[in-house]
């Protein structure tokens, strides 16, 4: 793979490729994969600095049901029972014909390009469908996670990997997933725990002697990772950074023929015989979208990586290209919460599955008043929190064993280290549920009552307002092990009492770019844009803005890249 760093170095006006591929994300580099194991000569243009958009950030959960992992955690599953599912999840908010072509050809994407490259994905022993109470869904099989990668494969590539967020990362960049967490608390009560963590963290050590950060990449990181040496392995592949894509060309029959690229280094004018796929992440740093599509929603809240600007969808609404419309919500959501970094850049942590479904924790709005279901998926958390009155922010309350337990947010488990989290406001503490409303401004009444009932509902194992713990995806994201009769509920009786604010993140596109099942971009009549693909967030989302399971945006991302590929080196017109 060539590697052009600083832009357009080298590359030469009316320089011929099979593929250009817009975005190097998980769905960019994944069509860019598929498209070189072909033999296809692909360009994969990426406007940044780095190699990996939202998808280095993520958890790298890629939803994909049916495949050759799914026998080994649940042999009994089958793809009715997912249509079946997704038909009661999403409905009509998105075409049935999209999600039928992703269910039918998802299973030979994951083996083609396992059996091809050195991508290697492992299903979960239990990882819930979201909406675990709807006909169809199951508690394993369809989400599946990257094999850790070692980045050390990569060599001088590496730097150009997109880092984690520090604060998802401990001893200075060592990645952790929840195994490793796992293992990290129970280090001093297990053998096994003991073995794993200290050969992690000598592993970790060893790479500080040579390495900016740790080179044993795990969730969203190692995906990245395994794509990017899976890439580098092919000779016909070049990747393009820090340029932008000024103008998509068209010959006079309305076939996409021809990029126009842009970066400091120079202008070139680029062929694309087969084809451009357009992968930029979506439209969450568009200025003037955001304003249209998420009134409201400051984009300090959103965790998105930076490349997201929307400017290829407009070039592909320049060409007649429409969204999809008639989804649930045109954003994924989650609960978010914000502290200033020593070199003055915000952090966005979300909320997912560590601290606000757990025993001993609830969150309410700002008359002290609990407004939903704390262990719900995060994305519908969210969605609660802008569709309730006073709930933005909202407070994440706890009380100091479950802080010492589970932490809150960037807070970690164990309860030391406090006092900068304490300095900067990031977390309030107090030593009554009084002291801590007049800090955070909210009603004591309503937070002492909240706090009340809450631990009525502990005692009894159950909670008659918003029913927390029912679900098996709910219950799985608790802790079984606090000894509760509900595995989600625990009461808040121990001070200090603890606070960290709320807010809704929009945590990647939902609606995009209307396509057809092999991922060709449409117009307002319906028709195809010939040689226009989009995947990823450009591509409208097959699940309607619904949030069905872990991996929904990475699963379909990597499938309809595979389809857009095999579609545009198949036409010979």
């Amino acid at each position: 793979m060539q590697v052009l760093k600083s832009g357009l170095e080298g590359l030469q006006d009316g320089t011929e490729f099979d593929l250009v591929v817009i975005g190097a994300g998980g769905a960019g580099l994944s069509a860019a994969v598929f498209a070189a194991i072909d033999g296809a000569k692909v360009l994969v243009v990426e406007r940044t600095e780095l190699v990996g958009g939202t998808t280095a950030w993520s958890a790298g959960t890629t939803w994909v049901p049916g495949t050759h992992h799914a026998a080994k955690v649940n042999a009994s599953d089958t793809l009715a029972d997912v249509t079946t599912y997704l038909n009661h999840a999403v409905g009509t908010q998105a075409p049935a014909a999209l999600r039928d072509a992703f269910l039918k050809n998802g299973p030979e994407a994951v083996a083609k390009i396992e059996a091809l490259t050195t991508v290697r994905f492992r299903p979960y022993a239990k990882h819930p469908d979201y909406i675990s109470d709807l006909p169809g869904s199951t508690l394993n099989g369809r989400a599946l996670e990257p094999e850790p990668f070692d980045g050390r494969l990569l060599g001088k590539l590496f730097p150009l990997l997109r880092p984690p967020i520090p604060e998802f990362t401990v001893l200075s960049g060592m990645m952790v997933d929840r195994t490793d967490i796992n293992h990290l608390l129970a280090m001093t009560k297990s053998w096994v725990s003991l073995k794993h963590s200290l050969s992690i963290v000598w592993r970790h050590l060893l790479d500080r002697l040579s390495h900016a950060r740790g080179t044993r990449l795990v969730m969203g990181n190692a995906l990245v990772g395994h794509l990017m040496h899976a890439l580098s392995q092919q000779g016909t592949a070049t990747l393009a950074l820090k340029t932008s894509v000024t103008s998509i060309e068209r010959d006079d029959k309305g076939r996409v023929v021809a990029v126009r690229l842009s970066s400091a280094t120079g202008n070139a004018r680029v062929l694309a015989k087969k084809g451009v796929v357009l992968a930029s992440g979506g439209f969450n740093r568009d200025p003037v979208l955001r304003a249209d599509k998420l009134p409201g929603i400051s984009a300090e809240w959103c965790p998105a990586a930076p490349g997201h600007t929307g400017e290829a969808l407009a070039l592909a609404r320049g060409l007649g290209a429409v969204e999809g419309q008639g989804a649930q919500s045109p954003a994924f959501w989650a609960p978010v919460s914000l502290r200033k970094r020593t070199d003055g850049s915000t952090a966005v942590f979300p909320h997912f599955v560590m601290d606000r479904a757990k025993p001993g924790m609830i969150t309410v709005n700002q008359a002290g008043e609990r407004f939903v279901n704390e262990s719900t998926s995060y994305h519908l958390f969210a969605l609660g929190m802008q569709a309730a009155q006073q709930a933005v922010p909202a407070y994440l309350i706890a009380d100091a064993k479950a802080l010492r337990q589970y932490g809150m947010g960037m807070v970690r488990p164990g309860g030391k280290g406090l006092s900068p989290f304490l300095d900067d406001g990031y977390l309030t503490e107090a030593n009554s549920l009084q002291e801590l409303a007049d800090k955070l401004c909210i009603s004591a009444d309503g937070l002492a009552q909240s706090v009340a009932n809450n631990n009525a509902f502990a005692r009894a194992g159950v909670d008659t307002q918003f029913k927390r713990g029912v679900t098996a995806y709910q219950q799985n994201i608790g802790d079984a092990a606090a000894g509760g009769l509900n595995p989600n509920l625990g009461q808040i009786s121990e001070g200090p009492y603890y606070a960290v604010k709320l807010y809704p993140g929009d945590i990647g596109a939902a609606q995009g770019l209307q396509t057809n099942e092999h991922a060709q971009v449409l117009n307002a009549q319906g028709q195809c844009i010939a040689g226009l693909y989009a995947v990823g967030n450009d591509m409208n989302s097959i699940m309607g803005g619904v949030y069905p399971a872990p991996g929904i945006t990475i699963g379909p991302a990597l499938v309809f890249a595979s389809l857009a590929v095999k579609n545009a080196l198949a036409d010979a017109s």
